[in-house]
């Protein structure tokens, strides 16, 4: 029963892409609203532009009402190139207002194979591995996959201070009520190990697979999550 049930879910997904999987878009600007444990803290501002062989992807979280108080607007980017398989990070940079210590950066060294990050006062270099995405690339990474791709997503990430193997399953096809209306939408978990926090994604079938909704679960029990409230492409 398992099997027949994967089998439909996973035609039934590939039949809601398919019919709408075009070219990537060259902007894309979206807003989010975001809750922890169902209070709502901050707001998201993101920016994806391409340009022939480049990309650059800017995201503003900016902390609300009470959270504003115990909290700073952290902005994060990242750049790099554009491949047949989708993004290549070169550079990722998270900078927190008035608190430049706790900036972190990771550089791509391609020719190298090294990547090199800089966090807490230190620098740490790791070995790159091919197909590695960092903690912003990885989610317009979506854009580029194929329906046959949605199966299993295994790829290694950096958050600027360590690599991690993600690996993500399709659980249902969902629709979602949303500022933008109801979306269908594909919903993927990661693979959680013991000790790992857990991470929901849902993407917009009919929107070139763009995130509109992601759950952080967090060990200790609580949540953060993600919800769209605009989305433009072109």
């Amino acid at each position: 029963m398992a099997t027949v049930r994967r089998l439909a879910l996973l035609a039934a997904a590939f039949a809601l892409v398919s019919t709408a999987h075009a070219a990537s878009p060259e902007f894309v600007s979206a807003d989010y609203n975001v809750y922890r444990d169902s209070l709502h803290v901050a707001t998201v501002h993101e920016v994806y532009s391409r340009s022939a062989d480049t990309y650059r992807i800017t995201s503003e979280t900016t902390p609300i009402g009470i959270a504003a108080v115990f909290l700073r607007k952290i902005t994060v980017s990242s750049n790099g190139s554009l491949s047949s398989q989708g993004l290549k990070p070169d550079y990722l940079e998270y900078r927190r207002a008035n608190d430049p210590g706790k900036n972190i950066s990771a550089a791509f060294d391609w020719r190298a194979q090294r990547l090199n990050m800089t966090f807490e006062g230190r620098n740490e270099t790791a070995p790159l591995v091919p197909g590695i995405q960092d903690r912003l690339s990885v989610m317009y990474q979506f854009m580029f996959l194929s329906p046959e791709k949605l199966k299993v997503l295994e790829f290694p990430m950096t958050n600027g201070r360590k690599i991690e193997h993600y690996r993500y399953e399709l659980a249902d096809v969902q629709a979602v009520d949303s500022a933008l209306g109801k979306l269908e939408t594909l919903h993927l978990v990661k693979h959680r190990e013991a000790g790992e926090n857990g991470i929901d994604v849902w993407l917009a079938a009919d929107r070139h697979l763009f995130p509109v909704k992601v759950v952080f679960r967090e060990n200790d029990g609580s949540t953060i999550e993600q919800v769209i409230t605009r989305l433009e492409f072109k």
